[in-house]
């Protein structure tokens, strides 16, 4: 079994990594920095005796889901598990934000998870099984002021997995989106990226939660039970004004 993971440098992705080495899967890091990847391959080959193949990419770049795609096929590759989490954020209003940088947070949130899951869908339906997972947030259930484009592109994530999880029922495959909120990961250490809401959860207590939704049918999951009570519950009840006007609140700068 090979498992490709993208944003596998660090936080939520390095432990996915380190989750599917464990099931003795062989790897297919990709992130930009190529030391990192090196140092987690080394480290994943040394305990658990995978082959690791690292691909330094930079996923926000237009073609760059053609690009992964061809190095893989050129490899011989066959993904069995595509883990879709390299993703960023930014917390500026959008007035106040760099254009380029906007539509590169839209390219890399969105655009490379559509690119690379077409890109490998048809090899998994033609062999009947294969595992998506898509890393959403739980930003993804209302709207952002203050982080617009974030939520927006994991509210687009999360909408494209669900679908996705229906149309391909019949296929043998299984289809995720996991929708992680205040995680101990450098996302949050950036201070125009993340802003801390609620208790903040590890890496390992997301993972926990993924592979025990990969072991039922549910399309998606909200990491932790505040999370999934104000992602799954308050935002469909309160007033959109109301909500709008809470989420700015907390995200204003």
């Amino acid at each position: 079994m090979v498992t490709l993971i993208t944003g596998a440098s660090s936080g939520i992705g390095e432990e996915f990594a380190r989750r599917y080495a464990a099931k003795k899967h062989d790897l297919v890091l990709v992130a930009r920095r190529r030391d990192r990847l090196d140092s987690l391959a080394e480290e994943l080959r040394d305990r658990d005796g995978v082959e690791v193949t690292v691909i330094p990419a930079d996923l926000s770049e237009p073609d760059a889901a053609e690009h992964l795609w061809n190095e893989t096929s050129r490899m011989g590759l066959r993904v069995d598990v595509l883990v879709n989490n390299a993703g960023f954020g930014t917390g500026k209003d959008v007035v106040d934000d760099d254009p380029e940088r906007l539509e590169q947070e839209v390219r890399l949130n969105c655009l490379a998870v559509v690119g690379l899951t077409a890109r490998y869908l048809p090899a998994m339906r033609e062999r009947k099984g294969g595992t998506i997972i898509n890393v959403s947030s739980a930003a993804a259930f209302q709207p952002m002021p203050h982080m617009a484009v974030y939520g927006a592109t994991k509210a687009f994530v999360l909408s494209f997995t669900e679908a996705l999880w229906r149309e391909t029922r019949k296929d043998g495959i299984r289809v995720l989106a996991v929708c992680p909120g205040s995680t101990d990961t450098p996302f949050f250490e950036v201070s125009d990226e993340g802003t801390v809401v609620g208790r903040m959860r590890s890496t390992r207590q997301v993972l926990d939660t993924t592979m025990r939704a990969l072991r039922t049918s549910r399309p998606s999951i909200v990491d932790g039970l505040g999370n999934a009570v104000v992602a799954r519950f308050i935002t469909r009840v309160l007033p959109k004004r109301a909500l709008l006007a809470a989420v700015d609140r907390v995200f204003r700068h």
